[in-house]
């Protein structure tokens, strides 16, 4: 089994937190070290905290729509994460809103550039830091991304993405954690 989940595992509790408090995102909430801050708001959502003395910084954002529409799942968002203590950008997930069928993989079409994401439960992620990179730069360019999964059930489901605003989301966690592109 990939190792990736575990490494954010400690950040996932708080990744849930900020996406379940919605628009209040602009009050900081609390982390293991200090406040949660809101960095910037391009319709992508910024943000940066403390933990265990490194700073780790992400965006996060919603898909513009999911098919089927009349499915019912939980939150459906897409991550991009910093923790440059840890040496790891770029780290892309994808949460479903519902568990994947073990084994699959997810499909990333980002404007015709396509990838594959392996699944663990809930949520894809790219296989390895190069994927992370190529991804992430990729949705920074590009103007539509569509992720396509199946569920436990075998329920195919596509959730798409309007990029617009992303690569200035982007930049302000870049900024806010120092990474240089």
């Amino acid at each position: 089994m990939p190792s990736r989940p575990a490494t954010l595992g400690p950040a996932l509790a708080l990744f849930a937190l900020a996406a379940f408090a919605g628009p209040s995102l602009a009050a900081p909430a609390a982390s293991d070290s200090g406040t949660q801050q809101l960095v910037a708001d391009h319709g992508w959502t910024a943000l940066a905290y403390s933990e265990k003395g490194g700073k780790v910084c992400y965006l996060v954002g919603t898909p513009e729509k999911s098919e089927p529409a009349n499915l019912s799942r939980g939150r459906i968002d897409l991550y991009i994460t910093h923790r440059p203590g840890e040496k790891a950008l770029n780290v892309v997930h994808f949460d479903a809103g519902y568990p994947y069928k073990q084994g699959s993989s997810a499909d990333l079409d980002v404007d015709g550039k396509k990838f594959s994401l392996f699944t663990d439960k809930e949520s894809a992620w790219a296989a390895d830091s190069a994927t992370d990179k190529a991804v992430t730069e990729a949705l920074a360019k590009g103007k539509h991304a569509s992720l396509k999964g199946s569920s436990q059930r075998g329920t195919g489901t596509t959730d798409t993405y309007a990029l617009v605003g992303f690569d200035k989301a982007l930049a302000a966690i870049d900024k806010a954690c120092g990474v240089k592109r």
